[in-house]
């Protein structure tokens, strides 16, 4: 069964620009096409694009996502440099998270602090 990329757009979040944009720079590989030369989209179409919204939306470049994807039309013989550009990857998203979490924990010490001053008034106020 196959989706149009009106669909393929909805269930994935992107425009279909964004898809078309994707396909014709080669991030996307290229789409099957109905009899009506009709972008077709298939399931593991969707996968592929929920692939490539992770990465990009965890900061992997478009030129590395492209490099993964280019690497993962070559097979096996490819895997370990897809592993490795994951790995990379990996390590960068690690390190986001490393650095959100200094900040989400200036903010609940923050919280604590007004909840304190709450609690104070209150107190005061009765």
């Amino acid at each position: 069964m196959g989706y149009s990329i009106k669909t393929i757009s909805q269930k994935s979040g992107l425009s279909q620009y964004t898809l078309r944009y994707y396909e014709r720079e080669g991030v996307l590989p290229e789409v099957s096409r109905d009899e009506n030369g009709n972008r077709c989209f298939h399931d593991e179409d969707l996968e592929l694009i929920s692939l490539i919204c992770c990465l990009k939306d965890t900061g992997m470049p478009i030129a590395d996502i492209k490099q993964f994807i280019s690497l993962s039309k070559e097979g096996h013989s490819s895997l370990p440099e897809q592993r490795r550009l994951l790995q990379e990857h990996k390590v960068h998203i690690d390190e986001k998270i490393k650095f959100f979490q200094t900040f989400a924990e200036k903010v609940e010490h923050k919280i604590a602090y007004f909840a304190s001053l709450e609690e104070q008034a209150k107190a005061e106020n009765n």
